[in-house]
């Protein structure tokens, strides 16, 4: 259904000193976690041609031949990170395989890092395509400019939940990222049933931004309307919560089922840069989340063993 898409939120007001302007961007952003827990978000500050070199290196990884990717092929890595082949993972339980290949990297830490020889889930380092100049070094430099403005979005959330606008920072420091590079071919023209480029599903850490190119796709569920199209805006973000934030609330803010059917007869790219957080923060209910005599629907956890539970159910 078309009509219904997500809102648009300027992200300018959080980088002025002014409080009423933060309050303002704050007041927006609630308006659509609440509702959906999907917008699209601009005056983010990430250049346009920062975008399109995303784009450009994506196009170049999934260019090279198969027995290439494989040379990173992600079953190498301990740590999930590499090229996951096309229809390896199945996102929705009982459909097909998703139609889509990818480019999984995170946190660059060494073999020697204690948080690595720990094992902790989803820590090490990552592997790179050999011969692909420039491939890691855009990628590295966006995932870090991707970390700021995650971090300027966690304070918007705070004030939205009317917290002190710092209140996630311990949540920050330390924090667990991930970048994947995304290519989805055209769905195919007698697919099987329920085949689709990426099954629905929600996120599993904080937030989510993703770039995607103008190929649409992206649909969001609605509890009233059912399947709604978020379709590309030029220059935006579509910035998501993931489950780690309905938790954190008690679904006061919302972590909506999406999922991608590439119906455009062509190529499809997105670029999703997920937050999930510092691996040993606490995430209990927070109080200004509960109603009169409300409990807490989950237990307390942590960033890293809800991250491992996620991951655990979509690859079982």
């Amino acid at each position: 259904m078309t009509g219904l898409a997500p809102p648009v939120v300027s992200l300018a007001g959080m980088r002025s000193a002014d409080p009423a302007a933060r309050a303002a961007v704050a007041d927006a952003v609630r308006a659509a976690c609440v509702d959906k827990g999907f917008l699209y978000i601009v005056d983010h500050g990430v250049a346009p041609a920062t975008m399109a070199a995303m784009f450009a290196q994506a196009r170049r990884f999934f260019a090279l031949p198969d027995a290439r990717k494989a040379e990173v092929d992600m079953a190498k890595s301990p740590n999930q990170r590499g090229w996951e082949p096309m229809r390896r993972q199945t996102t929705e339980s009982g459909t097909p395989p998703d139609v889509k290949e990818g480019f999984y990297t995170g946190n660059e830490l060494a073999a020697d890092d204690p948080r690595v020889v720990a094992g902790l889930f989803n820590h090490g380092p990552n592997q790179w395509p050999a011969d692909l100049p420039g491939f890691r070094e855009t990628l590295e430099a966006y995932f870090a400019e991707m970390e700021d403005l995650c971090r300027l979005t966690m304070r918007a959330l705070a004030l939205a939940l009317d917290l002190p606008e710092d209140h996630f920072e311990p949540f920050c420091d330390g924090a667990v990222s991930n970048l994947k590079l995304l290519h989805y071919p055209p769905q195919p023209p007698n697919p099987r049933p329920d085949e689709k480029g990426c099954g629905a599903h929600t996120d599993w850490g904080a937030i989510t931004y993703l770039l995607q190119d103008d190929a649409g796709g992206l649909q969001v569920w609605d509890q009233l309307h059912g399947w709604i199209d978020a379709p590309p805006v030029a220059g935006a973000y579509v910035l998501n919560l993931g489950d780690l934030i309905a938790r954190w609330t008690n679904d006061r803010f919302r972590s909506t089922v999406h999922r991608v059917i590439n119906r455009s007869g062509r190529e499809r790219y997105s670029v999703p840069f997920f937050f999930t957080g510092r691996a040993d923060h606490e995430v209990v209910c927070l109080p200004g989340c509960l109603g009169a005599g409300e409990r807490p629907k989950y237990a307390p956890t942590t960033t890293l063993a809800h991250l491992q539970e996620m991951y655990d159910r979509s690859y079982a």
